[in-house]
């Protein structure tokens, strides 16, 4: 019986080797590590039925799958978007926060300081009260279309792109999913979006200033599919595209980036009540009923998608790659859900802002229900999906394919250097002292994980010993301290322009700083 099973599995493999691989990936909004009920109880060991979400489709895309411990993302959603496509680090390309409708050189028509982006930022504040040290750096709100992504890179590929984009400037149709050599399914250049009556802003050509020059696409809902609910027409879309593909001889790629669970908080009023009437509520701090109806919309949605990949036949050569582009959100009100066990949430560079999950599937060529505790980082994305189709990723590139991951999990895989960087001041409180966020910085060095805040303190954690980040290492291991900052700096001034530095205020004091530890400029 034994021989019989691997000659059938050596020919269900030999029969899938002879065709291209597809790929679908998955990148949801906001969604936090534990979010997914595989997740929870892999960290948190609890069992199934205490859990308040439901997941029931993610958590078998984990049992098909290769499921990843240590992924990472940025703190926020816009440069994860950019270092995913590019696989270059986002602050390399002066993508450091995801801006709301912001003023830039470009919509402003104002004449740029020499070697600037149009794009960049020129004024970006939360309503933080009072002055502080450092001031808010620059960001580069557009994706440059030169910069090789995902669909340049994979020729021999049909390209799709559904859902949020966020990445094109605020509306310049030089810099939207086209440019680069999508094909737009339906798309929306924006932070987030309504989940009822979307379509109008979707296909909005109206200027959010006065002053932009030429025309603006702020995306194109396409044409109805019928559905109310926004991540349900997503759905329907992403399952009409694989219909599409049937008997089509190029592989294709579809790059789904579904709104969901961003906010706004809005759910369909049946699916709110059903969770407001479950007796787990508030377990893992979690009782925001209409965020848990959200989630469920969009497990439901990456159900669909794979019952389809089965039904159009397409799931032997379809790779499945779902993740996030940051933790989940801790700071709404009420709180969108939490991240434990790990710290923090969205906009922080602990473990709960940056730590995500990632799941690959390909039951035909990856052996399944396997957990790997390799570091990976979004920048990995674009390599890997080069070999996963036999395309070169380009040279200059951050990212590192983890392919070989997908074919032996338990490998610990190769030491990596991470680096996160945000130059900003924000309304999000820290978990610690509940002062608002100021400028931070953080690298990752094999175990150990730096965090700079640019106010003057440092932060030392033993991630694998310490994945809560509960034991600051920085007092005990003050060489070891001294050489990441030193190693963080010294990237930073060859790799990052100076404008997306924070900018130091001389007329604020150290005594001034209004933090919890003494102000030093540790430049």
């Amino acid at each position: 019986m034994k021989t019989i099973i691997l000659l059938m599995l050596s020919i269900v493999l030999a029969r899938s080797a002879d065709k291209p691989t597809n790929i679908i990936f998955i990148l949801a909004d906001d969604l936090g590590i534990t979010d997914i009920g595989a997740y929870a109880r892999h960290f948190n060991k609890v069992a199934p039925e205490e859990l308040f979400y439901e997941t029931p489709h993610l958590d078998q895309l984990v049992a098909d799958g290769i499921a990843f411990s240590q992924s990472y993302s940025n703190q926020l959603c816009t440069p994860t978007r950019a270092a995913i496509l590019t696989g270059r680090i986002a602050s390399r390309m002066g993508v450091t926060t995801a801006t709301p409708n912001t003023k830039t050189y470009h919509n402003q028509r104002k004449e740029m300081p020499e070697g600037y982006n149009p794009h960049d930022t020129y004024f970006h504040s939360d309503p933080i009260p009072g002055k502080r040290p450092w001031r808010n750096g620059h960001s580069n709100t557009g994706l440059d279309p030169a910069i090789p992504t995902w669909p340049r890179i994979l020729k021999t590929h049909d390209s799709a792109f559904l859902g949020k984009w966020h990445l094109g400037g605020h509306g310049v149709p030089e810099l939207m999913p086209a440019a680069h050599g999508f094909e737009e399914l339906a798309f929306f250049d924006a932070g987030g979006s309504p989940y009822f009556k979307w379509r109008g802003q979707w296909d909005s050509t109206k200027p959010h200033f006065p002053t932009m020059p030429g025309k603006i696409r702020a995306g194109k809902a396409g044409e109805p599919t019928g559905e109310d609910y926004l991540t349900d027409d997503e759905k329907v879309r992403a399952v009409r595209f694989l219909e599409s593909r049937v008997g089509k001889e190029k592989p294709f790629l579809l790059y789904y980036a579904p709104f969901a669970v961003h906010t706004p908080f809005q759910a369909p009023e049946p699916d709110v009540k059903h969770f407001t009437a479950k007796k787990q509520s508030g377990h893992l701090g979690r009782s925001n009923t209409t965020y848990a109806a959200m989630l469920k919309h969009l497990d439901d949605s990456v159900g669909a998608i794979r019952a389809a990949l089965v039904k159009t036949g397409l799931a032997e050569n379809t790779v499945l790659i779902f993740t996030s582009d940051n933790g989940g959100v801790t700071h709404t009100e009420p709180a969108a859900t939490t991240n434990l066990p790990f710290k923090g949430g969205k906009a922080m560079l602990y473990e709960g802002g940056v730590r995500v999950p990632t799941i690959v599937c390909q039951p035909s060529r990856f052996e399944g229900g396997k957990w790997s505790d390799a570091v990976i980082d979004c920048t990995d994305f674009l390599p890997t999906v080069a070999d996963l189709t036999g395309n070169k990723a380009p040279d200059g590139i951050d990212g590192k394919s983890f392919l070989p991951l997908l074919k032996n999990p338990a490998s610990p895989g190769p030491e990596r250097t991470l680096i996160w960087h945000y130059p900003f001041n924000v309304i999000v409180k820290h978990p610690d002292h509940g002062e608002q966020l100021s400028p931070h910085s953080a690298i990752r060095v094999g175990a150990h994980k730096l965090i700079w805040d640019w106010h003057g303190k440092l932060e030392l954690y033993d991630i694998p010993a310490d994945p809560t980040e509960k034991h600051d290492l920085s007092a005990e291991k003050p060489e070891l301290t001294a050489k990441l900052h030193d190693q963080l700096l010294r990237w930073l001034k060859v790799n990052v322009a100076p404008r997306y530095w924070p900018q130091r205020d001389e007329s604020v004091t150290p005594e001034a700083a209004g933090k919890p530890f003494p102000f030093r400029d540790l430049r």
